[in-house]
């Protein structure tokens, strides 16, 4: 299975339908003892159960006009737009066909296209799309050359960026027209599961689609980033749809479009809209200053699974764990701790629904927030003051993001390994100075090196390898293979059969799992 972007239409792809024909004038077999049920036309109308409409026509006449087509042209060199690897024999040819067939040895580019899906939200031409929709190939050697905004009526204008929010896929555009239809947004927080939903935009290519269908669920978390709180519908959604509108029955836009769940690229029933409660907001920021700014704690977190609550003793969905801790950020200057559970922020529950993140983004920026959080067992609140997050990149920067090391190859043996292996599935390493340079692990980490993985083991179902680093577990500093076994030892005297491992690989940022204990052999 894989979340897809709806991006750009290879081919079209005609899905298959079996049906059951009737010739016309075939005899059915009828009773004789009753009359036919509809011998005689109803006394009423009959009316669609529970306020179902009887048809959206009404409904897709007045919303169509301001769903938008949005389409790019980018120049994008031959090589790169293959995504060849970088020092690969192909990549290598590509650069030698350039070479032959570009001017002075001047890359050979292909004008590349995307089409994606919008909605005009002002009568003076404010479009909203997604992000990905007009930057489809950047990052592959391409720079968006045109923007085309081209409306039911097949007018067409050529598009402005006006902004564009690469955390929650939002996008503003701005067409030189006046008069236009437009659509407004709703309130996302009052839809609920079972709710119909509406979806009109591009699939595929082939301009103005409606579909429709119900909310399947709310604050989706797909794994797509920080900021997932996604609605689920079943209103068929595939390529091209990116950035169209799904409305509610009164005609309002309650989300905008831009995942699906297929195992195929198809639809299949899985569809996934950025809520109006978040994009509205995002929309206004890019309206007034191009830009968006949002609150920023400078912690890293993961959400408490239930291997990671085992771990903890703690109940599993209640509150996020704390993997890292930005140095002389806001939550450092609070007194948070890498391994403390925040549970609750400026009086709203930290849940997989209702995320850190999402609380944090839409705090203002500047305001002073308490913070429940659980640390050694003990619930105790802190005060920390919002900043503004910085820009993405140096975000990334202080988070550390590199390329994975090496494995490590350790060879020697110290106290305390073969009960780890017996326990964890894990052989443990002491962090010698020559692994560490291997590894290009700084003097100031202390653990112990993964040196091999039990492959029946939890630690090798949860990803684990060999070079590795264990600093942790159950919140205990691990610098020797022996102190990681009486960890494990007093867990196990406990009563416990998952324990905390919090891990770092190479100078990635460190990541808590929870791991289950091997069974004794008897």
């Amino acid at each position: 299975m894989r979340i897809a972007r709806s991006l750009i239409p290879a081919a079209l792809i005609v899905a298959g339908a079996t049906a059951i024909f009737v010739p016309a004038g075939a005899q059915v077999p009828a009773t004789t003892a009753q009359p036919a049920q509809n011998a005689n036309p109803p006394a009423v109308p009959i009316a669609p159960p529970g306020g179902a409409p009887r048809s959206f026509a009404d409904l897709t006449a007045r919303l169509a006009p301001a769903v938008v087509n949005v389409s790019t042209t980018q120049k994008v060199e031959v090589g790169k737009m293959r995504g060849l690897p970088p020092g690969s024999p192909l990549e290598e040819l590509f650069r030698r066909f350039q070479e032959q067939q570009g001017e002075q040895g001047e890359p050979v580019t292909r004008e590349a296209t995307s089409l994606g899906s919008g909605f005009i939200i002002s009568a003076d031409g404010y479009v909203v799309t997604n992000n990905h929709v007009i930057s489809a190939n950047e990052g592959k050697g391409a720079a968006v050359d045109t923007i085309t905004v081209t409306l039911a009526d097949r007018r067409e204008y050529k598009a402005k960026l006006i902004g564009r929010d690469a955390l929650t896929d939002m996008a503003l555009l701005k067409i030189e027209a006046t008069g236009l239809p437009f659509v407004e947004f709703g309130n996302s927080q009052k839809v609920r599961v079972g709710d119909w939903a509406i979806a009109i935009g591009n699939p595929f290519g082939l301009g103005g689609t409606v579909t429709a269908g119900i909310v399947s669920a709310l604050h989706r978390n797909i794994g797509s980033g920080q900021y997932d709180r996604y609605i689920q519908t079943d209103a068929s959604i595939n390529q091209g749809n990116s950035g169209g509108p799904l409305f509610d029955l009164d005609g309002n836009v309650i989300g905008i479009n831009t995942a699906i769940f297929s195992p195929t690229g198809g639809n299949v029933g899985l569809g996934f809209s950025i809520p109006a409660e978040l994009a509205y907001p995002v929309i206004q920021q890019l309206r007034a200053t191009g830009t968006v700014k949002r609150g920023y704690l400078g912690v890293a977190i993961q959400p408490l699974s239930a291997d990671i609550a085992a771990g903890l003793g703690l109940p599993k969905d209640r509150g996020e764990i704390v993997a890292s801790v930005e140095a002389g950020g806001p939550a450092a200057r609070a007194g948070v701790k890498q391994g403390d559970v925040i549970v609750r922020i400026n009086g709203s529950d930290v849940t997989y629904d209702n995320t850190l993140s999402f609380v944090v983004a839409n705090t203002p920026i500047g305001s002073t927030v308490p913070i429940e959080l659980i640390r050694d067992g003990q619930r105790r609140t802190v005060n920390a003051t919002i900043n503004q997050r910085p820009a993405e990149s140096i975000v990334q920067a202080r988070a550390g993001l590199t390329p994975d090391a090496d494995e490590a190859t350790p060879d020697s043996k110290a106290p305390g390994i073969e009960a780890a292996k017996q326990s964890l599935g894990i052989t443990l390493q002491p962090l010698t100075a020559q692994l560490r340079a291997q590894l290009k692990i700084a003097d100031t980490v202390k653990g112990v090196v993964i040196a091999g993985i039990n492959p029946a083991s939890d630690a090798a179902s949860e990803g684990l390898q060999r070079g590795d680093i264990i600093l942790q577990i159950n919140q205990r500093p691990t610098t020797t293979p022996a102190e990681a076994a009486a960890i494990v030892d007093a867990a196990k005297k406990a009563g416990r059969d998952t324990v905390l491992v919090l891990f770092q690989r190479g100078t990635n940022p460190a990541r808590y799992i929870g791991l289950k204990l091997m069974a004794e052999k008897k």
